[in-house]
């Protein structure tokens, strides 16, 4: 009865150690996964032998030639005719990710973020032609890593200058998500952003 008593207390010890540096990657994941599967579009479409032109005459008698019986050369078998099992663009990938889930993946993928020094604090992110933005990239040695421009709020002018540059990405606060987060190597937001991404994504 004693062993386990101090193993349990041990282990306990040992969570409470760990706990403030834990990243949940199995929960980033999981919403990454999702919305990549909610962006994703339907393209590719094959015909099945219902949707085939033609095939409405037998292609020879069903017996006596020596060959094998066929009805319609726009079966599966046949060159030319329908596709079994093809990719269909009725297929719907959409996930249903709860509120809070999203929430906590965003603020866990923030504070790795953070963790990692990825997430470079400026003063203020103004741009009204892409000469301006580019040289504001350089300033902070931004040029070479893909990154993400966190604005406050709608500036069109900032991101029709910062749109022509490679490897760059504009969006709101209010539109921050995990998979916008992860995806670039570097996140550019200003000093007091972080704390109002945190208060407005956080449980009241």
């Amino acid at each position: 009865m004693k062993k386990t008593e101090i193993t349990k207390k041990k282990a306990v010890k040992k969570t409470e150690k760990t706990v403030g540096d834990f990243f949940n990657s199995n929960l980033v994941h999981q919403v990454a996964v999702s919305q990549m599967s909610n962006r994703r579009k339907s393209i590719a479409h094959t015909k099945n032998r219902a949707e085939v032109s033609g095939g409405g005459k037998k292609p020879w008698k069903q017996k006596g030639t020596g060959r094998a019986r066929h009805g319609s050369n726009r079966s599966p078998i046949w060159v030319g005719g329908g596709v079994t099992f093809g990719p269909r663009n009725e297929k719907n990938f959409k996930r249903v990710i709860p509120k809070n889930i999203k929430r906590k993946a965003l603020l866990e993928s923030l504070e790795e973020k953070k963790r990692s020094n990825n997430i470079i604090f400026v003063e203020k992110i103004e741009a009204s032609k892409t000469k301006q933005a580019s040289e504001f990239l350089k300033k902070n040695s931004l040029l070479k890593d893909s990154c993400l421009v966190v604005l406050k709020g709608m500036d069109k002018q900032t991101i029709l200058s910062f749109r022509n540059i490679p490897n760059v990405k504009t969006i709101q606060m209010k539109d921050l998500n995990c998979l916008d987060v992860m995806t670039p190597k570097k996140v550019v937001m200003t000093e007091d952003c972080l704390e109002e991404v945190k208060k407005m994504f956080s449980k009241k």
